[in-house]
This record gives structure tokens, C-alpha cells and sequence, in this order.
């Protein structure tokens, strides 16, 4: 049986001036290098033998979903499971040295950093993620997939693949803007992941890219 490979694409750069995490919400879309670090990946995967591209119901994950769809003359699939993950601070301002995590009102929200108390289990994460890994691979048997999604379920679904526990340090992802996560797979059972960064020199020169949330 011939291999299948199914690429789980971070979506590129938001525009998000305001520098909330923005999560689930609706309206927030690539910036201008966004759209470019889309490009990117497509440019990356160009000589690919892809025929199925879904992507995360969220506007960011369609945009850059659409070049690679388009270069392969292929619909963009939705699929609810890659949305990104439930989060209580979604719609606020977050992020490390901002105050946020020592405010004795958010601590309770705080208390659990395994499951985690502050949003969607980890397990349930991976579990939705792994079912949309394996339709995708069905989809494309012997040929290739992509998949985009966001930075937390892409990360939980390779610890879940690689059998790491879920919870995790979330400065050591390995999940830039619009990076490659790819699962190689011998029949139903993946044999290898390889990571690419086809953005990386985009990343370079954004002020925001390294700091993103709500990815």
C-alpha cells in the first residue's frame, strides 16, 4: 500500500491590533503578510500530489486554506473539528508580564493547569483532532491531504500522536505561522511527522508573529 500523508498547516499571521486573544471569534482575518505566509505554504507544497484541503470553519484558517485549494483546482472542505480551542480569557488582553496570570481574580479560572481550568480539555482536543487527521486520511488514501488549523490543536494532536502527556509548556511549541505539521501514515497507522517552516523568513520580519494569540 502506498504512503499517505496528511499536513496539519497552521493557519499565517492575523491582523490583531488590539492584541486580544481572539480565539473563537469572529471577523479576524490574515493581516497583509498573513496572506503572504499562505502563500508560502502553498508555494511549499506545490509539487505535492494533494487532493483534499479542509480547514477550520474561522476565517483565518479559510484564507489560508484558499491558494493551496486553488493550485490544485480543489473546493476547501470545513471541518468544525479544527477549530481552535474553547479558551476563558477569549476577547482579552493576555499575555505573559501583562499582570494578567498574578490578578487574584483570574485564579481560580488558573487553578488547574492540567486538564486545563481555563479551557477546553486537552484530551477532548485531541481527540477531535485525531478524528479529523483520520477522516482526512480516508479522504486522500495514498495520495496527500492538508489540514488547517491552529496552533493548540495542532501541538496537542502531535503530543497525543507521539504519546506525550497533553498539558505542556506552551513557549516550547513547536507550531510557527503557517508551519507544516506532517503525519505519515502506512495504512491506518502513522510511521512518521516531519515539520516545515515555508514562512519562516516572513516570520523573521513581523513584529507581531512570535507574541500571536489566540491562534
Amino acid at each position: 500500500m502506498s504512503e499517505t500523508v496528511v499536513h496539519v498547516l497552521r493557519h499565517g499571521e492575523v491582523y490583531n491590533p488590539d492584541q486580544i486573544l481572539y480565539g473563537r471569534l469572529p471577523g479576524f482575518r490574515l493581516s497583509e503578510l498573513g496572506v503572504q505566509m499562505a502563500k508560502a505554504a502553498a508555494q511549499a507544497l506545490a509539487e505535492r500530489n494533494v487532493v483534499h484541503v479542509v480547514a477550520s470553519p474561522l476565517e483565518r484558517a479559510q484564507q489560508t486554506a484558499e491558494p493551496i485549494a486553488a493550485q490544485f483546482g480543489l473546493p476547501v472542505g470545513v471541518d468544525e473539528r479544527l477549530i481552535e480551542s474553547a479558551n476563558w480569557f477569549e476577547g482579552k488582553r493576555v499575555s505573559p508580564g501583562d499582570g494578567s496570570f498574578r490578578d487574584p481574580r483570574n485564579w481560580w479560572v488558573l487553578r488547574d493547569p492540567v486538564t486545563p481550568s481555563w479551557g477546553e480539555a486537552y484530551r477532548v482536543i485531541a481527540e477531535r483532532m485525531f478524528a479529523a487527521l483520520h477522516a482526512a486520511r480516508i479522504a486522500a488514501e495514498g495520495r496527500e491531504a492538508v489540514l488547517v488549523s491552529h496552533q493548540l490543536p495542532i501541538w496537542t494532536l502531535r503530543r497525543y500522536v507521539e504519546r506525550k502527556r497533553l498539558w505542556h509548556d506552551p513557549r516550547r511549541r513547536q507550531c510557527g505561522l503557517a508551519s507544516l505539521t506532517s503525519f505519515h501514515f502506512d495504512g491506518a497507522k502513522v510511521v512518521g511527522i516531519g515539520y516545515t517552516e515555508p514562512a519562516a523568513h516572513l516570520i523573521a520580519i513581523s513584529p507581531t508573529a512570535r507574541t500571536a494569540k489566540g491562534a
